[in-house]
């Protein structure tokens, strides 16, 4: 990585400012459902407090505030569980900018400080420099270890970088690792699969890694404009009705480079989306009146075949209604098989994420890549601000 991280300068006795990315899923009591995010973040930490930092002031964003305060968007419930899960102590400040947290980040007996959500301010999302450098008063050396944000110009991931020395923590150089890696030098065959709902989300991924990969698998929503492009009969499934010209294109374009995209060849139907409903299984044509909502057994097993060979496997967007269990088989039994596969798997995009998460299978996968966005964007080869305005090697 031609960037500086976080073992390219001396942290001692120094003030750390970390952006870490806290943005987790809560249920409606304010417990954290998942805290993947959290946990991978922990390498970073450990390593500034290792090397005898003075002070680790951590800085995150928590859900659409919209520059307001909203108490079910605090990053109260974060510190809890950073506390539980770090074993140290962490003073946690119902601020983030100001004299009052100036003075107790000098006074507090704690070295680790989370401050309160960055979007509480609307001059966080606005890049606002007077923000940008209240955040950087506060320490002597930026540590962005938050890949999830770091396609925002935001003042915590791009416009703190003009006042402090500014370096990638090691989930960042992680990120920058396996998926630079995916694309630029992925062992082979190098396998795409992208589910979840829109064609839309997904255009500039399936533009530029076309040429790169050996073939490309389409569940998911985003599945059934592909197979009207085709002439299929989708049912009452989604449809992206102004993206089917596009999805023709995509297929000829396939064509042309001689890339295969497989596509769903049976699907679990419903009538009404509803975790009770009465499912059934057709074939490639869905019948008027009826919703796909998860890929059938014989296309399991047709995805199954293709991904055999995988050396290399990138994965975004789940491939059918996950979160209900009655339409999660297709998602569960691929995500099962390419665990059990000698490839580097890939994972990308909060849905994939959680799927695995709930299947239990996280661990089986050799990288969880904790930003959607900022993924598919870093795979669009665009420039993620949070990491072109770090300091160069």
């Amino acid at each position: 990585m031609k960037k500086m991280t976080v073992e390219d300068i001396d942290l001692k006795d120094k003030v750390i400012l970390m952006r870490a990315d806290f943005n987790v899923p809560q249920d409606e009591d304010l417990n954290i459902t998942d805290d993947t995010r959290i946990k991978a973040t922990l390498p970073t930490i450990k390593y500034i407090l290792q090397k005898q930092a003075k002070k680790l002031i951590l800085i995150s964003h928590l859900g659409r505030p919209d520059g307001k305060v909203v108490a079910k968007y605090s990053l109260k419930p974060v510190a809890v569980r950073l506390k539980e899960l770090l074993g140290e102590p962490i003073n946690f400040l119902n601020d983030c900018v100001g004299d009052e947290v100036k003075k107790a980040i000098a006074t507090s007996k704690e070295r680790v400080i989370l401050l309160e959500n960055l979007r509480f301010h609307a001059e966080e999302e606005a890049n606002d420099p007077n923000f940008s450098k209240a955040l950087a008063s506060l320490a002597e050396v930026f540590v962005n270890d938050a890949f999830g944000t770091a396609h925002r110009a935001h003042a915590s991931t791009e416009g703190v970088t003009h006042y402090l020395k500014a370096v990638a923590g090691f989930l960042l150089e992680k990120e920058i690792e396996y998926l630079g890696n995916a694309v630029q030098s992925p062992q082979r065959p190098f396998m795409v699969i992208l589910g979840g709902a829109k064609v839309s989300d997904k255009i500039g991924v399936i533009e530029n890694l076309l040429p790169k990969c050996d073939a490309i698998i389409i569940g998911g929503g985003m599945s059934y404009t592909f197979l009207k492009a085709q002439g299929k009969q989708i049912g009452n499934s989604k449809l992206e009705k102004e993206k089917l010209d596009l999805a023709k294109g995509i297929l000829e374009k396939a064509k042309q480079l001689n890339k295969n995209i497989y596509l769903p060849i049976d699907h679990l139907v419903v009538e009404e989306i509803d975790p009770q409903a009465k499912t059934e299984v057709v074939g490639e044509n869905i019948p008027e009146g009826k919703i796909a909502v998860d890929i059938g057994p014989k296309t399991i097993a047709y995805f199954q075949e293709k991904l055999k060979p995988a050396k290399t496997i990138f994965w975004n967007g789940p491939l059918g209604i996950f979160e209900m269990d009655a339409f999660s088989k297709g998602t569960r039994e691929i995500a099962q098989f390419i665990a059990t596969l000698k490839a580097t798997t890939i994972i990308a995009g909060g849905d994939t994420a959680a799927s695995l998460a709930k299947f239990k299978l996280g661990d089986k996968m050799t990288h969880i890549s904790t930003g959607g966005g900022a993924s598919l964007e870093f795979l669009e080869f665009k420039s993620l601000p949070g990491i072109a305005a770090l300091s160069d090697k």
